[in-house]
């Protein structure tokens, strides 16, 4: 496997490298740089199988390298100290990231996914992803849902709600398909927030766009546009009339 690293601090490149040797003997760091252009450079020269990448860097970021590039054939770990909007840009897209410090175990997790991912085409949709969330800083635009034989690039709007069931997530879509994800409702509730999706229930998530009121009687439930009614726990009943309000708002 050839990998490349591309990070402005050489203590952190040092510091994969030793890693990487250390545990997988097999593998070729082919470069080891600290910039957009000399990462740009070497993977034009290299054609690496895995990309580590640093996301803030002296002359740009690690997103404005992927879109110099013609093409991305090469898996990508991303590198970063900061959890912010790019991080959870990221976590959507269910790219693989690890947060500095890091320690062996963290990237020796990183490098293991990546060396079960043989379809570089996944590869290209969670960047595809990554990229329309990030040209928007705001609002997260698409999230991949990996399910069982399929890797689903789904945009926000087209989900109607989702649905806890058990360790896994059902979520409900427009055009009336259902995806099963094997991750749980607390993992999307908290990496799909401030995207119009809110938690109004243990179970449940539910995309504000699609609420068409909220019915007092019964405890308190949401009926949605497509008829749909969704129970509101008591302890979030503020919460959800609240992001109902402020809906009004937003363009």
């Amino acid at each position: 496997m050839k990998i490349i690293i591309v990070d402005d601090e050489a203590a952190v490149r040092n510091s994969i490298s030793a890693i990487l040797k250390d545990n997988y003997p097999g593998i070729d760091i082919v470069s080891s740089v600290g910039s957009v252009q000399e990462g740009y450079v070497s993977i034009l020269e290299h054609h690496p199988d895995l990309l580590f990448l640093d996301v803030e860097l002296p002359d740009g970021t690690g997103f404005d390298l992927l879109n110099k590039l013609p093409s991305i054939d090469f898996r990508v770990i991303f590198i970063t100290a900061h959890q912010e909007y790019a991080l959870d840009a990221i976590k959507v897209s269910a790219l693989d990231f690890v947060l500095k410090p890091f320690d062996t175990d963290d990237l020796c997790k990183a490098v293991d996914k990546a060396n079960r991912l043989i379809n570089n085409e996944e590869e290209q949709v969670k960047l595809q992803a990554l990229k329309e969330n990030l040209e928007n800083r705001r609002v997260l635009k698409r999230i991949v849902l990996h399910t069982s034989e399929n890797l689903h690039l789904v945009a926000i709007p087209d989900i109607i709600r989702a649905e806890a069931d058990s360790n896994y997530t059902r979520f409900i879509l427009s055009d009336g398909s259902r995806i099963m994800v094997s991750r749980t409702i607390k993992e999307f509730d908290t990496l799909l927030t401030g995207s119009g999706m809110i938690r109004v229930h243990q179970s449940h998530l539910v995309n504000i766009a699609w609420v068409d009121r909220f019915v007092k009687r019964d405890g308190g439930y949401l009926l949605l546009k497509d008829k749909s009614k969704i129970p509101v726990s008591q302890n979030l009943k503020k919460q959800v009339i609240q992001a109902i309000n402020d809906s009004l708002y937003l363009d």
